[in-house]
């Protein structure tokens, strides 16, 4: 398929199957596509030319609050009416279950409750997502995504704004979304370790072009890391996951 904006062509010729019950993570160098790609997938943006499949049929021909049921999605910047409530943001994840009359039940109560507990955030619950941190807003909006309950997640750099024990504690929730859950999730990372730890399906992109997908331990070289960002390094073996680590070589080396 071909995507683009504005006239602008950003991936020409693009094929990509997101594996079912993977954790797949999309990296690449800023404008390379994959941001569009992940909007692409999620019916946010149409292709030029080509079509997005999802379960068997064209993305395109399911009613919109159909594809809220099988997908969920964090887009990179979001923005949340002034004085909204953190319950109440969280809340209208549950747009996609609601029946025509929109009759809250116990079972949106629960998922609403469980994705703040997932996230950290449930004590802040009746606070005002204007007044919270960009981390804690990310939290928020995170959890909104979880409180869908789809088998499919899309993220786009969902770690954006987190310190490294909030990042550390989202990728393991997605982990364990993956593994104990069985959702499919595609995300976009840009810290590469973080991609090879936590990824059993990688994608590298450069120019709208993908270069290699795979398992980390398969694709990752150090010749397609320089191939993809320009950057010389060496890869060792991450001491506590056993997953590649990637590590920059300086002037010197």
């Amino acid at each position: 398929m071909t995507l683009g904006y504005d006239k602008k062509i950003v991936a020409q010729d693009l094929s990509v199957t997101i594996p079912d019950g993977e954790l797949t993570v999309i990296i690449g160098p800023n404008a390379c596509g994959k941001s569009t790609l992940l909007r692409a997938l999620s019916r946010l943006a149409s292709p030029l030319q080509g079509q997005v499949w999802l379960d068997g049929e064209a993305i395109a021909r399911y009613p919109t609050k159909e594809v809220a049921r099988r997908l969920g999605l964090l887009p990179q910047s979001s923005h949340a009416p002034a004085g909204l409530s953190v319950s109440d943001l969280v809340a209208r994840g549950r747009y996609p279950h609601q029946t025509l009359f929109g009759r809250w039940r116990e079972e949106d109560e629960a998922a609403v409750q469980q994705a703040m507990e997932a996230t950290g955030v449930a004590d802040l619950a009746e606070q005002s997502v204007d007044t919270l941190s960009g981390g804690q807003r990310q939290r928020v909006w995170i959890a909104m995504v979880l409180a869908q309950q789809t088998p499919l997640l899309l993220l786009d750099e969902p770690t954006t704004w987190l310190d490294i024990t909030h990042q550390i504690e989202l990728l393991e929730l997605m982990q364990d979304l993956n593994r104990q859950h069985g959702r499919t999730l595609v995300v976009v990372l840009h810290e590469l370790n973080h991609a090879c730890r936590y990824a059993t399906h990688l994608i590298a992109m450069r120019g709208g072009k993908i270069l290699a997908e795979g398992k980390p331990k398969e694709i990752v070289t150090p010749e397609l890391i320089e191939a993809v960002y320009g950057l010389r390094c060496v890869i060792v073996d991450d001491p506590v996951a056993g997953t590649p680590m990637i590590v920059p070589l300086g002037r010197e080396g």
